[in-house]
């Protein structure tokens, strides 16, 4: 009987879920992913060519930010780090229904922010270039809590 009831009020929930529509931070969450999966990806080529060419696997850990590989690899770590930041913001943002231009232009800048600073860190640009964009991330950030608490 206690199952038929957990399973009676497992539909009702089910039945009372609608499925969210697809918004300008979930999207936001998408571009994040598959970027990271990129950078995976072209870390994953990197080392295979290393490889290949008689390396060893004992150098993917060698800090040398002259190496492609190195790079590639502290952009997929920093995207690790930064991903659950942003999926909390988005799930406060989800939760509590907040949402118009603030929140997706926000949502835009941080997105284009975080794809610029693995750019500059992969092509090894001034680092002074990746402080900056992670300033406005974290801004951007700060902005969408502030709008989800509020």
């Amino acid at each position: 009987m206690k199952v038929q009831i957990e399973q009676h009020a497992d539909l009702a929930i089910a039945q009372n879920l609608s499925i969210l529509p697809m918004t300008v931070p979930l999207w936001g969450l998408v571009i994040f992913i598959l970027w990271t999966i990129t950078v995976v990806v072209l870390l994953l080529a990197v080392r295979i060519r290393h490889l290949a060419a008689g390396g060893s696997s004992k150098e993917f850990a060698v800090i040398d930010d002259n190496n492609l590989m190195w790079r590639l690899f502290r952009v997929q770590a920093n995207l690790i780090e930064n991903l659950p930041l942003y999926l909390g913001v988005i799930f406060l943002l989800t939760v509590r229904a907040v949402s118009g231009s603030v929140v997706d232009w926000l949502i835009g800048i941080y997105v284009v922010f975080r794809l610029l600073h693995s750019i500059v860190h992969i092509i090894g640009a001034d680092p002074k270039l990746r402080i900056l964009s992670l300033a406005i991330q974290f801004s951007c950030l700060i902005g969408l809590i502030i709008l989800a608490i509020a």
